[in-house]
């Protein structure tokens, strides 16, 4: 399909060979997509026209060989420029421009350049030099490239010293950041001691005064146990006299018993005919003697009442 611009101009009918050929158009804007579809049209003359800006695309077009931009009223080139690695051959001759873009020093492949009659800062026109003949042209090429590969080697130590700054300062930011971190840590840390020893005061007041509280409960509860005490004492009193007499009890079961044993002894054995036994053998049917009588004395009493109407 054709290709139409401004005032109907068909692309096709502008090639002529490898040279497509859009000076004295007219232009305003660069027609890139439709240019973009003639891959074999490596030469490109946009001279004569009314271009003021070169759109970012336009270095898409890297099929490009020879580029013819003179007689615009360019103030700037793309920062993308140098993309157009296949580039031989610019003119930039009578345009506004004061610098080039930076990537110009990746046009490797640039021969010939013409930069007459731009307003170009007086470190690049020095380097440009004049472009009167062929000559000329191409040692303009080769001293330009020169001196954009220094002004890049510069911006690249700028921008490598300004990425060192900005890590420096990125550090230092996050050392503070620390230091803050670390602080606000310590603060906390040390309100929270604050905190604990506030509680603990805050306790032991609590508990000294639940203590001076107690003091006269317990005070008033030893008092009633001593009381106590007291009173169980008193009722105990009597109980040495009850053991004293348990005891006088046992002990005259003790000798009872043992009287008992010796007259067993003595009734029992041949011990009898002793002097000792003998006595104690008196002295013991004397008291049966003694009980017998008592006994006989009681029935007669008892009989005694039994008759009487």
């Amino acid at each position: 399909m054709s290709k139409i611009i401004n005032k109907g101009v068909n692309l096709r009918d502008k090639i002529n060979g490898n040279e497509m050929d859009l000076s004295l158009c007219n232009l305003t804007e660069v027609p890139v997509k439709e240019l973009s579809a003639f891959p074999k049209a490596t030469a490109l003359d946009l001279s004569c026209n009314n271009l003021t800006i070169l759109p970012s695309d336009f270095c898409g077009l890297t099929h490009l060989t020879k580029l013819d931009l003179s007689k615009n009223q360019l103030s700037q080139l793309p920062a993308e420029l140098g993309r157009l690695i296949s580039l031989q051959h610019l003119d930039l001759y009578n345009n506004k421009l004061t610098m080039l873009p930076v990537s110009f020093a990746q046009l490797k492949n640039l021969k010939w350049l013409d930069l007459k009659d731009n307003p170009l800062e007086p470190s690049l026109a020095k380097a440009a030099g004049d472009c009167l003949d062929e000559k000329q042209c191409k040692q303009c090429a080769g001293r330009v490239l020169q001196y954009m590969r220094v002004i890049q080697e510069q911006e690249d130590k700028e921008k490598e010293r300004r990425l060192q700054r900005e890590k420096e300062l990125e550090k230092k930011r996050e050392a503070q950041q620390r230091a803050k971190e670390a602080r606000e840590r310590e603060a906390r840390k040390r309100e929270k001691a604050e905190e604990k020893e506030r509680k603990r005061r805050e306790y032991d007041a609590q508990r000294a005064a639940m203590a001076s509280q107690e003091k006269p409960k317990k005070k008033e509860q030893v008092d009633g146990e001593a009381k106590g005490n007291h009173t169980v004492v008193k009722k105990s009193a009597p109980r040495p006299r009850r053991s004293v007499i348990s005891l006088l009890l046992k002990l005259l079961l003790f000798l009872l018993v043992g009287v008992l044993a010796v007259v067993g002894v003595c009734q029992m054995t041949e011990l009898r005919q002793e002097a000792t036994c003998v006595s104690i053998n008196v002295m013991y049917e004397e008291a049966v003697s003694q009980v017998r009588g008592q006994e006989v004395v009681r029935r007669i009493l008892q009989k005694l009442s039994v008759q009487q109407p």
